[in-house]
């Protein structure tokens, strides 16, 4: 994806995820933002988007982080919400193990506390080692957790899969867990 690109990215990310009210932009309760208020709403605090440019942000985003509704009115983040929203997910079983990328930097702490969501609602779990390296390697040095999902699961823990395949839960408590290299 090209710098515009990247960079209106990172702002739907903000407004859809995070700050609607940053531009006055009104989620409902499942997320969704009306296209054409996230347009003018856009254009008021100083962002070029447009019609053509947030159809290409979401085609070409490689990690799918936005999706249109069925009549491309409305459109929402697929996951990494700090606000409620219900994005109408299912408990799902996963599979008998997901994993984490982060840095070398918080393995202390995580080794303590397990995987916390911080702000948002979930941690997010990836069904690929790569995966999970490339996105340890935004943070730093990376280092791959390995979740023992099909136990957590076993033990009460629920997992959900969001639109664009990213395995979500609330909580991975420390035992379920294996540390590997990145």
């Amino acid at each position: 994806m090209d710098q515009r690109l990247t960079h209106i990215s990172k702002f739907l990310s903000r407004v859809l995820r995070h700050h609607p009210e940053a531009i006055g932009l009104t989620l409902d309760p499942q997320g969704w933002a009306e296209v054409e208020q996230l347009l003018a709403q856009a254009q008021r605090h100083g962002v070029a988007l447009t019609p053509e440019l947030l159809q290409k942000v979401v085609e070409q985003n490689d990690k799918r982080r936005f999706a249109f509704s069925e009549d491309q009115r409305r459109i929402r983040a697929s996951q990494g919400h700090s606000l409620l929203v219900d994005l109408g997910l299912s408990p799902m079983q996963p599979p008998d193990y997901l994993y984490h990328g982060t840095a070398a930097r918080f393995i202390t702490a995580i080794k303590a506390r397990g995987l916390v969501p911080g702000r948002r609602n979930h941690m997010h779990l990836s069904a690929d080692e790569r995966t999970a390296v490339r996105v340890g390697e935004r943070h730093g040095s990376p280092v791959v957790l390995k979740v023992q999902a099909g136990l957590m699961h076993a033990a009460g823990y629920r997992f959900y899969l969001s639109a664009n395949q990213v395995w979500l839960t609330e909580h991975v408590p420390a035992q379920f867990l294996n540390f590997l290299s990145g």
